[in-house]
């Protein structure tokens, strides 16, 4: 709690630290003089003589001036933090950058500046409550993200978010005796209830028996308004934020089941005793099946059989088998009628006697009938006596037969089981008038309770369970449809009534909200409600004033105050970084970096000793640190008090250079080198698996050594030797090369030889598109479809058809072909698969083919028929044949 923080304040009077010349560093500016600031840590360093006083702040390898510079850059730097900063102990060694903070929490000093022995106190762990514990300080100091509520003056209530250097230069309604009312870190998002206090972390921490993520609930088993615990004895109760409390499920020791028992009471060795009519089953549980002579009815409890029958069907009754001396009723089937008692010559016996040799017997007084002279040996008791275990015994005033739990039954003459889950059970006034339907129970399996004469899970409605005995359901009042541990405390009420605090009453009172008959309390945030929840409120109380989307708050924002009377809050004025109420003169911190807080105004700063203010503390460094008074002297100035820090960088060497220059040609050789061996093995695969795709087989070891020696040597490769395949490839292609040339002289002559023709041009598109390389060149008039002389002299077209040769589309055949006629297109031959070509004999046009190869070319001896005095060509042959 709050109150062990403030233990040392008392004594503030006496320890008060004597001035002496100090340095007081602030990132980027030192400054000499006397000064009794506690606040932040000292540092130090072996070889240098003058130790400074660090304020909070960041500090790097650069920070000015010179001597913080060098502090801080030594290897022997010790740090000795104050009270409340930094986490390290005492004479620690500073790693950069460096943070002097205060940790979360609040720290108060005795003088203004933060001077003197300082107290600090980290943030509580549970909430305050509404404990205000006074303290005495002239100046305080708060970590970044904390604010503390405090009780100041005329003020109830003031939020300091800033630290303050001076408290006598706080508002006139902030300033007189201070109290301190909450201290919390402002991190947490959703804010805390009033029942959780928010930590560093932005968690919020709650009380004991609350929980949420905002501790706005109670635990499961606590209940109310402070999260009470449940009744001892309850294994569940009305808990929650908006439970009574009561007890719902009372705990009930020796259960049935904790000794594997269904319809019995467990004793202390864990053997369960069963009630009447019940034994073990055949799956080992106790007490879940019914005893020889009784049989399960409709209602789930194991009644006695009809007299005389040993063993009958669950459900109905009927007799499966009858007791010796005993034969099935004819009508009856649940009952088991009795063998007429005889003598010895076959003589009936009357009822009340049986048979003895030649004679009959009386019976036992116990019995109406009987076959024997005692009463065990009775069929029918006699009357007030009923059967039990084969005797007749008789019964108290409540029907309860003699050395058992049974109760009687007067119709089946037997002593009866008690009703379901009843332990014992009796009827009132009981005689021979009596049924066992009027049996009440007088006692429960434990988990059972008693109501109206029967063992029930729980009390109905309009009846609570008796503290007295936790056993009897008592009914509640009239003017209650429910209650709770006595008639009168009502739950719900009648006549459109509402209960509250077990009263009925018309309206629920404040601090209350109506829910299902009854008043339910507001959340423990609200001082009134809409609902149960800690968003529902309508108003709010002292402790969390501020109102805000249905919650009840502790503060405003930090720029903003809580004004009492609209019970808002409302902005401060723009000079003020926060404040206590309305206008510049309300300020308690300042917005400004270069103002500072006078009177509660904030006025310039007008820092000397060309100082500023310090940030987070709201006061000149020149304030904190005062200069040597008249007539004394502060020792000697430190070296490198005022002078920067100058960070020089060195020039590089031109052997640094080089070396650089040569680095970085290295690794451009070196990337161009792995560039180019990766292409090698990229061509390299593609060569392989193009060799795999067309069959090839890889080369021998000397064929690789042999071109490895190429590579390395420069010499040209020699040319691969081509295989059967390729080879055969090429011959074929020029045997097909020379048949076409061949097939064209042949086509030239036959034109020659009919160039005096005057036929019309041909229709059919030309067969020589082109221009053979070496090929003789025939125009148009040597074609076998150019017109007769008759037409390219007068340039008329015949009037008559010239008769035209019959041309084959493809006279030849060709050398390489397995059909009869070649391809006028060439095609490229499966070298791969070759296949022979049968030979067949010669036709006239092939063997005249085959003595043209043999001529000159063409131009050089054309065949005319003047010179040779006849042609062997065919069709010249067929047309003299036709002429």
């Amino acid at each position: 709690m709050l109150s062990s923080i403030f233990a040392a304040t008392f004594a503030f009077g006496a320890s008060v630290v004597a001035q002496s010349s100090s340095v007081v560093c602030v990132a980027g500016q030192c400054l000499q003089g006397y000064s009794n600031t506690t606040l932040g840590a000292t540092l130090s360093a072996s070889g240098i003589s003058t130790e400074v006083i660090l304020l909070p702040g960041q500090y790097t390898s650069t920070t000015n001036p010179e001597l913080l510079h060098e502090l801080l850059t030594s290897s022997s730097a010790k740090l000795s933090p104050s009270t409340g900063f930094g986490n390290s102990s005492a004479g620690s060694s500073v790693s950069l950058p460096l943070n002097i903070a205060l940790q979360p929490g609040l720290a108060i000093y005795p003088q203004a500046f933060y001077s003197g022995q300082g107290s600090y106190s980290s943030l509580p762990t549970s909430p305050v409550g509404n404990t205000s514990i006074p303290f005495t300080a002239s100046s305080l100091a708060l970590s970044g993200n904390v604010w503390a509520a405090v009780s100041a003056g005329s003020n109830s209530r003031v939020i300091l978010w800033n630290s303050v250097p001076d408290v006598s230069q706080l508002p006139a309604s902030a300033s007189g005796s201070l109290s301190l009312l909450n201290l919390q870190s402002s991190t947490c998002s959703p804010a805390c209830s009033g029942n959780g206090i928010c930590s560093a972390s932005g968690t919020c921490q709650c009380s004991s028996g609350f929980t949420g993520s905002s501790c706005e609930s109670c635990s499961s088993g606590f209940f109310g308004s402070e999260c009470q615990a449940c009744p001892s004895g309850c294994t569940s109760c009305d808990d929650g934020i908006s439970g009574t409390g009561r007890c719902l499920v009372p705990v009930v020791s020796n259960l049935p089941s904790s000794c594997n028992c269904i319809n019995g009471e467990c004793g202390a060795n864990g053997q369960c005793t069963c009630i009447g009519g019940w034994t073990s089953a055949s799956n080992g549980t106790q007490c879940a099946a019914c005893a020889a002579g009784f049989f399960l009815d409709t209602s789930g409890n194991c009644e006695i059989c009809q007299l005389g029958c040993q063993q009958c069907a669950d459900g109905t009754g009927d007799c499966i088998s009858c007791a010796s001396g005993f034969t099935q009723d004819g009508n009856d089937r649940t009952k088991c009628d009795a063998l007429p008692q005889t003598t010895s010559n076959g003589t009936v016996c009357p009822d009340g006697s049986y048979g003895a040799g030649s004679t009959c017997a009386v019976c036992s007084p116990l019995c109406t009938t009987c076959t024997g002279p005692t009463s065990n040996n009775c069929i029918i008791c006699g009357p007030s006596t009923y059967k039990f275990n084969g005797s007749c015994v008789t019964t108290n005033t409540g029907g309860v037969c003699s050395g058992s739990n049974l109760i009687a039954n007067n119709v089946k003459h037997e002593c009866d089981a008690c009703g379901p889950k009843c332990t014992t059970c009796q009827i009132s006034n009981f005689n021979a008038a009596s049924t066992v339907s009027q049996a009440q129970c007088t006692g429960c399996l434990p988990g059972f309770v008693l109501s109206q004469g029967e063992c029930v899970t729980s009390c109905p409605s309009g009846t609570f369970l008796s503290p007295q005995d936790n056993l009897t359901c008592t009914a509640c009042s009239s003017s209650c449809t429910s209650c709770v541990g006595s008639a009168t405390n009502c739950l719900t009420c009648a006549n459109n009534l509402l209960a509250s605090n077990g009263q009925c009453v018309n309206s629920c009172p404040s601090n209350t909200f109506s829910s299902s008959g009854a008043c339910i309390p507001c959340h423990p945030d609200c001082a009134t409600c809409s609902g149960a929840s800690f968003s529902q409120c309508t108003s709010c109380n002292k402790a969390l004033p501020v109102l805000t989307s249905g919650r009840c708050l502790a503060t405003c924002s930090q720029n903003q105050y809580f004004d009492t009377t609209s019970s808002t809050c409302q902005s401060c004025d723009s000079s003020c970084a926060s404040c206590s109420g309305a206008g510049p003169n309300s300020c308690l911190a300042c917005s400004s970096s270069s103002q500072v807080l006078r009177g509660g105004a904030c006025t310039s700063a007008n820092c000397t000793s060309a100082t500023s203010v310090v940030p987070g503390l709201g006061a000149c460094l020149s304030e904190l640190v005062v200069s040597s008074p008249s007539g004394t002297s502060s020792g000697a100035v430190p070296s490198g008090l005022s002078t920067p820090t100058i960070i020089t960088t060195q020039r590089l060497q031109w052997w640094e250079i080089l070396l650089m220059a040569l680095g970085c040609a290295f690794i451009f050789v070196t990337f161009l080198y792995c560039w180019r061996r990766r292409a090698r093995k990229q061509r390299a695969k593609d060569t392989a698996a193009f060799a795999s795709a067309k069959a090839l087989h890889k080369q021998s070891w000397r064929w690789r050594l042999a071109r490895f020696g190429e590579k390395l040597f420069g010499h040209n490769r020699n040319p691969r030797p081509e295989s059967e395949s390729v080879a055969l490839w090429k011959l074929r292609a020029a045997e097909e090369a020379r048949h076409h040339k061949e097939m064209e002289k042949l086509i030239g002559a036959q034109e020659y030889s009919c160039a005096g023709s005057s036929r019309s041009p041909s229709p059919l598109p030309s067969l020589h598109p082109y221009k053979r390389r070496g090929s003789y060149d025939y125009s148009d008039a040597h074609r076998l479809s150019a017109g007769s002389i008759y037409s390219q002299t007068t340039g008329m077209v015949r009037s008559g058809p010239e008769p035209r040769q019959p041309v084959k589309s493809n006279p030849l055949t060709s050398r390489f072909s397995t059909t009869t006629f070649g391809s006028s297109v060439p095609k490229k031959p499966n070298v791969l698969k070759r296949q022979p070509t049968p030979s067949k004999p010669l036709s006239d046009a092939e063997r005249y083919a085959a003595s043209v190869r043999e001529s000159p070319e063409p131009g050089s001896d054309w065949i005319t028929p003047s010179n040779t005095g006849g042609s062997r060509n065919p069709f010249r042959n067929k047309q003299a044949m036709l002429s």
